[in-house]
């Protein structure tokens, strides 16, 4: 017999199973190239192996800490908007950009809509409540989108797709707070007469996003002159230091919110502002680098934690009928609304069902949850999370297993060949 002495701590547990994973993290990528397997896929698998270890005891379920479910996820989302917003080579103007505001003017707003009337008359959820998962769920993750997502900057991975669903992911986290902030409201006043339609339009939407996109651009000029284009001796970018892009989030991210509009929204747009003050220079990739490394990191951590909340119970409410609604919002409602968005859109019809198809849901809609149900008393917030998790474990696995085999499909259509990368993969940044 096997003294408990010789047993491992577990603490000495989490310390192996994270240096193993980090170095998945590392290493995975390049073997699941070709693969019809995504990292998120393994890094679930292995957290739900290790909490389903005797030693550890910790179940970490997000309703039973909600607080650092809504804080990590919000770290995690705000440094994966800066990595976006850093490799998009597309200069922005509203014709380039036209792709963009179809699916964020027309997809999500119907995505919103369509969800909220489904879990209302299907589930029986009060609809305060269902619009708040309908908010949740309808933004496009910028976190798990990565496989589907424009390529580091300057590397020429700029075709409609890849931008398309960039772009949406960057600017939609942060549109996507107006209805949030409209089911906080409606569940608040339920039964009262108390005036809310002003305050939200006046505040939550003219202000926050106006306000947001505002201090977004002028923090990201602040930050490329400081970079760029101050004297050589001081010059940012001599020191070859790309941290100062985490600066960069912290400080718009933080200042906005310190003024009460939204951080998400404005960091993606600093990102962009701070890209455009010097376009071509290389210290971008080093900027890039950095938000990608601590993005994979925490990413690698909170899908941990969320295959841990699988084998612990995370989905104990969940019923078939629950499943069937999950398949419905990611197999008939994004696809459906992101083609109404696409209509008139001058595209092979292939790259469209794509666009359509990958409306990829992950940390965005666990962070959006976890700020709705913490700002407001609802009940049965297990079976909330319950259907959260549900769909984006869906959505994991079906865009996981998807995504490969078709973006290789579709850059083959593109006279492309999906193995080459850098200036081989270029296509006009103005198209």
């Amino acid at each position: 017999m096997i003294p408990d002495t010789w047993l491992p701590e577990p603490y000495i547990l989490v310390l192996t199973g994270m240096g193993l994973l980090t170095a998945l993290v590392v290493w995975l990528p390049l073997a699941l190239k070709k693969l019809p397997l995504s990292l998120p896929i393994v890094c679930i698998a292995l957290g739900a192996a290790l909490f389903s270890l005797p030693q550890i005891t910790l179940r970490p379920l997000p309703f039973l800490y909600p607080e650092i479910a809504e804080r990590f996820s919000e770290f995690i989302v705000i440094i994966a908007l800066m990595g976006a917003g850093l490799k998009i080579d597309r200069i922005f103007d509203w014709r380039r950009w036209a792709l963009t505001w179809r699916l964020l003017a027309i997809t999500m707003p119907l995505g919103i809509l369509a969800i909220t009337a489904l879990l209302a008359l299907t589930l029986g959820i009060p609809w305060a409540v269902a619009l708040l998962l309908a908010a949740s769920l309808a933004p496009t993750d910028p976190v798990l989108a990565a496989d589907v997502q424009v390529g580091p900057p300057k590397t020429g991975d700029q075709d409609d797709v890849r931008f398309g669903l960039t772009s949406e992911a960057g600017l939609n986290d942060g549109l996507a707070f107006p209805f949030v902030h409209l089911a906080i409201a409606l569940i608040a006043v339920a039964g009262t007469s108390d005036p809310w339609f002003v305050e939200w339009l006046s505040y939550r939407v003219l202000w926050e996003i106006g306000v947001g996109v505002g201090s977004g651009w002028a923090i990201g000029r602040l930050f490329g002159w400081l970079t760029f284009h101050v004297s050589a001796r001081t010059k940012l970018v001599k020191t070859g230091d790309g941290l100062i892009a985490l600066s960069a989030t912290l400080v718009s991210y933080g200042f906005t919110e310190i003024v009460h509009s939204y951080g998400f929204l404005a960091v993606f747009i600093t990102a962009l502002s701070f890209r455009g003050t010097h376009r071509d220079h290389d210290f971008h990739h080093d900027m890039h680098d950095v938000t990608e490394q601590i993005e994979r990191l925490s990413m690698m951590v909170l899908l941990l934690l969320f295959g841990g909340a699988l084998v612990s119970g995370l989905l104990a409410k969940v019923t078939w009928v629950d499943a069937v609604v999950a398949a419905i919002i990611l197999l008939v409602i994004r696809p459906i609304t992101g083609l109404i968005g696409l209509m008139g859109h001058r595209a092979h019809f292939g790259e469209k069902l794509t666009l359509a198809f990958f409306g990829i849901r992950g940390v965005g809609s666990i962070y959006y949850l976890a700020y709705g149900l913490n700002h407001v008393k609802v009940g049965g917030t297990d079976r909330l999370w319950g259907l959260v998790g549900l769909v984006i474990l869906f959505s994991i696995l079906l865009h996981g297993l998807t995504v490969t085999p078709v973006m290789r499909m579709l850059d083959r259509e593109r006279g492309v060949s999906p193995d080459s990368e850098g200036d081989e993969r270029t296509v006009p940044a103005t198209a």
